[in-house]
């Protein structure tokens, strides 16, 4: 299975998302998925490709030029992607996958989940995206949502379509389902 990962380029002020990065980036290479991610060794990013590869695992980094050549290739992977835009990132990491994971993140990092929430809603996506929430990251995240719900702007079948989770056993417990 092809998975995309989001999560932020910057280091946590909170260790445990680091860990956990880690955590996934070896169980995606210990269970032979291949990872797909934003294509940066800094943060959150380069915590779960940096241990995907570690385990010998397939990390596919989807980068835009518009990053310096030093950053680009400062991260060992399988396969470099290179592509204009960030909006072309986008697109790739969402044609390419099979499933979405969210870890903690940024402005960035919301903005994939929402792509993916969209196009799954539209039905242009049948694909699972999962939030592992971390110590609550995306409780207001998930308020926001259902306060769009309750005044009539998000279906209770996009609320649905997203799983949430707090731990990578929760999470591989949904991915193994489809």
């Amino acid at each position: 299975m092809n998975i995309s990962v989001f999560c932020g380029s910057s280091s946590p002020k909170n260790e445990e998302y680091a860990a956990v990065a880690r955590a996934l980036g070896r169980r995606l290479a210990d269970e032979g998925h291949t990872l797909l991610y934003g294509g940066s060794n800094l943060g959150l990013m380069g915590e779960v490709s940096g241990a995907a590869m570690e385990r010998g695992g397939t990390v596919v980094a989807v980068i835009p030029t518009i990053f310096s050549e030093a950053v680009i290739r400062s991260q060992p992977v399988t396969e470099l992607v290179r592509v204009s835009t960030m909006a072309e990132r986008k697109e790739y990491l969402i044609a390419h996958s099979d499933a979405f994971v969210a870890l903690p993140g940024g402005i960035g990092t919301l903005d994939e989940v929402s792509e993916v929430m969209v196009a799954n809603q539209l039905q242009h996506l049948n694909k699972p995206m999962v939030l592992l929430n971390l110590d609550d990251f995306y409780d207001p995240f998930l308020a926001q949502l259902r306060v769009m719900h309750d005044a009539g702007f998000v279906r209770h079948d996009a609320e649905t379509a997203l799983h949430t989770v707090a731990s990578v056993e929760e999470l591989f417990d949904i991915l193994n389902q489809n």
